[in-house]
C-alpha cells in the first residue's frame, strides 16, 4: 500500500483480518500420533466406537434413575393437588412447606446429572416454575434469594444494597430490573397464572374457592445441602413458610451423606415448617456394577481393558470419589490413548470391518504385528516352514491374521457367558472365594488361570456338599445365561446342561429305592457299639466304619452333581484363559495402567518438587542447565529457597537461612566473592527472600511454629 499527498500527515493501516485456523478435533488426534498412515481411520474408529458407549451410557442411567425420578415425580403431582382431589395435601398444614429429601450418596460429581434430569422432567410434565440453587453462590440470605428469583423469573433482580449495584455491569443495569422479595415472585406467579388459565380455550376456573385448583408449583432445588449455610437456609425457610398461602412453594433437598443432616442443620422451629419425604437413589456400588456388566463385561464393544487398567479405574473409583460418571470418564481416557498410540488399533472394531482391515494393512503395520508378544509366542509354536512363511510372506500373513481375529472374536462370545456362569455359582457359597461382585472374578480371571487358584479349588469342593435343590437352581440359571449366546461350544454346553437337568428330576423314585441299601450299609456296624466291648474292640469297629464309608458307592445324585461340576470345570478351562495368553490381544486390550494413574490420579505434591528442584525441564533456561542436579545459582527465588530448605532439619533458623540464600544469589550476581559486600543482605535480597518463603509457606512446605519466635517448622522429608 502506498499514499500520495503534498501535506505531511500520518496514514493508519489496518492489518488484513485473517482468521485464526483452529484445529478440528482429528488434527489433535493425528498430531504426534504414531503410524499416521492410518490415523484417520483410526480416528474415526475412536469416534464411532465412543458414540455408542456413550449413547449406550445414557440409557442405562436413565433407567438405573428412573425409579427415583418416577417417585418424585409422583410426589410433586401429589403435593400441588388441592384437598379435595389429595388427602395427602389435606393432611397437610396449611403452614407446612412440602420437601422431598432426597440422599444421593456421597458420589457427588454424578449429582448434577441427577439434578439436570429431574430438573428437565419436572418442567416437562409438572411445573415450568423450577430453580436449581448451589452454596456456593448463595453465601449470603439475599444471594440465595437473588438467584432464586432471577431463574424463576429470567429477569434482573436488584437488592437493597449499593455495592451489589455497583458491581454489576452496565449491560445488567439497562435492562428492566425488579426487587428482590417474596411478595415481587407472589405478584409475578400470580400475573403469570392468571394469563394462562384466561389464555386457555374452553378451561373453567373453579366456583367454590374462585382459585383455579391446577395451579403449578414453585420447585426450588438446593443441590448440595450440607454446604449450605445453615443460618441463611434457617431464614429462607422462615420467609417462604410466610408466603406459602399465596405461593405454592416445594423444596427438594439433594443431601449427599444422611437425611439427618436436615435435623443437624435446622432446629425443630423451622424443621416444623417442612413436611419432609425421605427419597433414596440407588447406591453408587451398584450403579458401578450395573455399568460395567453391561459396558465392561459384553462381546459387543471391541475395545477391552486389561487387568492392571480395570484395577486403577476401580481402585480410584472406590478410594476416591465414588463417581460413576468420572470411572466412564476414566474408560474413554483408555479408549482415546489406545486408539491414539496404537497403530494396530485399526483392527480394533466390528467383525467384518476389521478383517477388511486386515486386507488393508501397510507393510510398517505388518512388520509391528510381527513384533508383538503374542504373535512371536504364536510363531515359536509353529512349524519351521511356517514361521518362514510368517516371517517373510505378507500375504499369507494377512490370512493368518484373519484367522486370528476371529478367534478373538469367539474367545470374547464365549468368556463372558461363562464367567457369569462360574459367578452364579460362587456367590452362592459362604464368604464369597471367588468374590461378591462379578468385576472381582473377572480381574482374578484377567490375572491368571483361575482354576489354579486355590479359591477356585476350594469353591469346586464347596459346591459338590450342595443339597440337590440348590444345585438344580444354579444349574438353571446357568442355563438360562448361555440360552441367548450365539456360539457352537455354547450350544453344546447348553445341551448337556439340559440333559443333567432331566436327570436331576428323574433321580426321586431311584433314590427313594437305594436309600435303604446305604443306610443299612453304614448303621450295621453301629449296632455293635451297642455291646460290652473293650477298648481294643471298639478301635476295630471305628476301623470298619471308616472302611465302609470308604468304600460305599457314590448315590446317583451323587454321580449327577459330580458330572455336572465337571462340566463347569471343562468350560472354565476351555473359555477363561487370560486374554494376554491369546495371538494379537494388543490390538484390543489397552495395558497402560501408568498412563491412566497419571492422568485420572495426580499427585500435585510430586510435580510441585520435580519443577523446584529441576527448573531447567519446565523453563527451557539453558542458564539454568546442571549435571550433577543440583540447582543452579541464577535458578528463581523459590527454588533457591526449596533446596535449601532441603539441607535444614527439622526447624529452619529463619536468618541463617536468609544468609545462605544472600551468599548463593550474590554468586549468581557475579560478585567477587573476597569483595565485603559478597553475602551481605541488603533490602532488594531481604524482600525477595521474604516472598520466595511466602510462596513455599503457601505451598505446604513449611509452616510456622510456636517453640522458637524465629523458626519454621519443615513439612518435607528428603528431596523430590
Amino acid at each position: 500500500m502506498s499514499t500520495s499527498s503534498v501535506s505531511k500527515g500520518c496514514f493508519v493501516f489496518k492489518p488484513s483480518a485473517k482468521k485464526k485456523k483452529t484445529q478440528s478435533l482429528e488434527d489433535y488426534f493425528v498430531s504426534g500420533c504414531e503410524g499416521a498412515e492410518n490415523s484417520e481411520t483410526r480416528f474415526r474408529l475412536c469416534q464411532d466406537l465412543w458414540d455408542k458407549i456413550k449413547e449406550n451410557t445414557e440409557v442405562l442411567q436413565e433407567e438405573l434413575n428412573r425409579k427415583i425420578l418416577d417417585s418424585l415425580l409422583d410426589f410433586t403431582k401429589k403435593c400441588s393437588s388441592t384437598p379435595s382431589h389429595s388427602n395427602w395435601a389435606a393432611q397437610m398444614r396449611a403452614s407446612e412447606i412440602p420437601t422431598a429429601a432426597l440422599v444421593l450418596g456421597v458420589n457427588v460429581p454424578d449429582h448434577d446429572m441427577t439434578f439436570q434430569s429431574l430438573s428437565d422432567l419436572l418442567q416437562q410434565s409438572v411445573s415450568p416454575y423450577v430453580a436449581s440453587v448451589q452454596a456456593k453462590e448463595c453465601g449470603a440470605l439475599k444471594h440465595l434469594m437473588k438467584r432464586v428469583l432471577e431463574r424463576l423469573m429470567d429477569t434482573v433482580v436488584t437488592v437493597d444494597d449499593d455495592e451489589e449495584e455497583e458491581n454489576e455491569p452496565i449491560s445488567t443495569q439497562l435492562h428492566k430490573s425488579v426487587h428482590c422479595s417474596l411478595g415481587t415472585l407472589c405478584d409475578w406467579y400470580s400475573a403469570k397464572t392468571k394469563k394462562s388459565n384466561s389464555g386457555t380455550p374452553g378451561k373453567k376456573r373453579s366456583s367454590s374457592d374462585g382459585d383455579d385448583p391446577q395451579q403449578p408449583p414453585v420447585v426450588i432445588i438446593f443441590k448440595d445441602l450440607e454446604v449450605f449455610n445453615p443460618r441463611v437456609l434457617q431464614d429462607f425457610i422462615l420467609i417462604c413458610s410466610r408466603y406459602i398461602q399465596r405461593l405454592p412453594l416445594m423444596f427438594i433437598f439433594g443431601i449427599a451423606t444422611s437425611p439427618s443432616t436436615i435435623q443437624n442443620m435446622l432446629p425443630h422451629s423451622v424443621s416444623s415448617l417442612l413436611c419432609i419425604e425421605l427419597f433414596q437413589s440407588l447406591s453408587c456400588t451398584q450403579h458401578l456394577a450395573t455399568v460395567i456388566d453391561k459396558l465392561i463385561l459384553t462381546h459387543h464393544f471391541p475395545f477391552k481393558l486389561n487387568g492392571k487398567v480395570m484395577q486403577v479405574l476401580i481402585s480410584i473409583f472406590l478410594y476416591h470419589d465414588f463417581s460413576v460418571r468420572n470411572f466412564i470418564k476414566g474408560v474413554q481416557l483408555a479408549l482415546l490413548e489406545h486408539f491414539h498410540s496404537q497403530p494396530l488399533s485399526v483392527l480394533c472394531c466390528r467383525k467384518k470391518e476389521a478383517l477388511l482391515n486386515v486386507m488393508q494393512l501397510s507393510p510398517g503395520d505388518l512388520e509391528r504385528i510381527r513384533q508383538l508378544p503374542s504373535f512371536q509366542r504364536y510363531v515359536e509354536k509353529q512349524e519351521p516352514e511356517e514361521q518362514e512363511n510368517l516371517s517373510t510372506d505378507d500375504t499369507h500373513l494377512k490370512e493368518v491374521c484373519k484367522t486370528l481375529i476371529k478367534d478373538l472374536r469367539k474367545y470374547h462370545k464365549n468368556y463372558y457367558p461363562v464367567l457369569r456362569c462360574l459367578h452364579t455359582l460362587a456367590t452362592s457359597l459362604p464368604r464369597y472365594p471367588l468374590g461378591k461382585q462379578i468385576r472381582e472374578l473377572h480381574l482374578i480371571c484377567l490375572e491368571k488361570n483361575v482354576w489354579e487358584n486355590e479359591d477356585y479349588q476350594s469353591s469346586m469342593k464347596l459346591l459338590k456338599m450342595l443339597a440337590k435343590d440348590e444345585l438344580i437352581n444354579l444349574l438353571q440359571r446357568c442355563l438360562e445365561i448361555l440360552q441367548p449366546v450365539k456360539s457352537k461350544q455354547m450350544e453344546d454346553a447348553r445341551v448337556q446342561l439340559e440333559e443333567l437337568l432331566v436327570k436331576f428330576k428323574q433321580l426321586d423314585t431311584a433314590a427313594a429305592e437305594a436309600q435303604p441299601c446305604v443306610e443299612e450299609s453304614i448303621i450295621s456296624p453301629v449296632k455293635n457299639l451297642g455291646k460290652k466291648t473293650d477298648l481294643f474292640q471298639l478301635q476295630k469297629t471305628l476301623l470298619e466304619m471308616n472302611e465302609t464309608r470308604r468304600s460305599k458307592k457314590l448315590s446317583p445324585f451323587e454321580l449327577l452333581r459330580n458330572e455336572a461340576l465337571e462340566l463347569i470345570d471343562s468350560l472354565v478351562k476351555s473359555h477363561l484363559s487370560p486374554p494376554e495368553s491369546l495371538t494379537l490381544n494388543e490390538v484390543c486390550y489397552y495395558s497402560s495402567s501408568a498412563t491412566v494413574r497419571r492422568h485420572l490420579n495426580a499427585t500435585p505434591r510430586t510435580s510441585i518438587q520435580a519443577a523446584l528442584s529441576s527448573p531447567y525441564y519446565y523453563l527451557q533456561n539453558t542458564s539454568l542447565k546442571t549435571e550433577d542436579g543440583s540447582v543452579s545459582n541464577a535458578a528463581p527465588d523459590i527454588c533457591i529457597a526449596y533446596k535449601l530448605h532441603l539441607e535444614c532439619g527439622r526447624l529452619i533458623n529463619l536468618y541463617d537461612w536468609l544468609e545462605a540464600y544472600a551468599t548463593v544469589v550474590s554468586a549468581a550476581e557475579g560478585n567477587n566473592p573476597d569483595s565485603d559486600n559478597f553475602g551481605k543482605v541488603d533490602e532488594v535480597k531481604h524482600a525477595r527472600f521474604i516472598r520466595a518463603v511466602s510462596e513455599l509457606e503457601f505451598l505446604g512446605f513449611i509452616k510456622s511454629t510456636k517453640q522458637k519466635t524465629d523458626h519454621v517448622a519443615r513439612l518435607t522429608w528428603g528431596g523430590c
